[in-house]
């Protein structure tokens, strides 16, 4: 895509010393997570990628100007906003928001879009989106977009209440490479290891770089997938995690909550049947995930 894109000044000079930077997502504030619980932690993703010597780049469309960069004032907007005032854009939203000069936040494939467009080829989000259990033909645009935009992504896997074994399938299908840093299986977003393998992992920084050079340097047509389980600290059991997304997912298809509904209303649910604690989880594996991307940038500097 061909935007007027709006750099902000600390991604500006980036460019201009060649300092790597990586692109941030904002559906996390806008939807995911309340005030001030959104905006503490995109602000300590940004300073987790300044801390391994990278520049963040959170991305976002502020009154139909696609940025890249938003300043501090610009991400507490977006955090306290009104629920559902600004709303998510991905790929087939672009066109309607910024017709009618609207903000958006950018989902995971949004990210990738704008991030493509910017020339920065390496971001950091939570999960990314996939298949949905019991509803296999409702599939994340991010697994689309990972098939076609050469970004790469590091994230902790898919989100748990997702099909995570038709996630992996259409992942493959789209033939994207998946990586798992320092673990051999999927990571599943709350929980470390979700049993599935992975068909390649990498030990270090050293090897994470150096395959992310590789698939740079390779001209790829397609993303690359980094999954980093969350810190070992804040991670929930499987089996409590199972029991608890089984009864939001019930509790959503009794509700009749469907398509992009689904996972706002399901991930509320796994905070509150967690009393939190999938809350904790998500913050520490953003900022995790955001610092794993800034040391493999810098590792892998031209």
């Amino acid at each position: 895509m061909n935007f007027d894109l709006q750099f902000g000044a600390h991604v500006a000079e980036a460019l201009k010393n060649n300092t790597p930077i990586v692109a941030l997502e904002t559906t996390v504030v806008t939807h995911g997570m309340a005030y001030p619980s959104n905006l503490e932690t995109a602000l300590a993703m940004e300073n987790a990628v300044k801390e391994a010597g990278a520049c963040p780049a959170t991305l976002g469309i502020v009154d139909g100007q696609v940025t890249v960069g938003l300043t501090e004032e610009q991400l507490k907007d977006f955090a306290t906003s009104e629920r559902g005032s600004i709303a998510k854009c991905s790929r087939r939203d672009f066109a309607p928001l910024l017709g009618k000069n609207q903000s958006g936040s950018l989902t995971v494939a949004g990210t990738m879009i704008v991030a493509a467009a910017a020339k920065i080829d390496i971001f950091a989000t939570g999960g990314i989106g996939g298949v949905h259990r019991g509803h296999p033909f409702d599939v994340s645009a991010d697994l689309t977009e990972l098939g076609k935009t050469p970004v790469a992504v590091v994230c902790a896997g898919a989100k748990s209440i997702l099909d995570l074994p038709l996630t992996l399938e259409v992942l493959e299908t789209q033939g994207v490479p998946i990586v798992g840093y320092q673990t051999k299986n999927l990571p599943a977003f709350y929980t470390r290891d979700s049993g599935m393998a992975l068909p390649h992992s990498v030990d270090n920084i050293a090897e994470a770089a150096a395959t992310y050079t590789a698939w740079r340097d390779l001209g790829a047509d397609s993303g690359l997938l980094f999954t980093n389980p969350v810190p070992e600290a804040d991670a929930l059991s499987n089996d409590e995690m199972e029991t608890i997304i089984d009864q939001a997912i019930a509790e959503a298809d009794a509700n009749d909550i469907k398509g992009a509904a689904v996972t706002p209303f399901v991930l509320g649910k796994v905070v509150e049947l967690s009393e939190g604690r999938s809350l904790k989880a998500n913050i520490a594996l953003l900022i995790n995930n955001a610092k794993l991307a800034g040391e493999i940038a810098v590792a892998a500097k031209r």
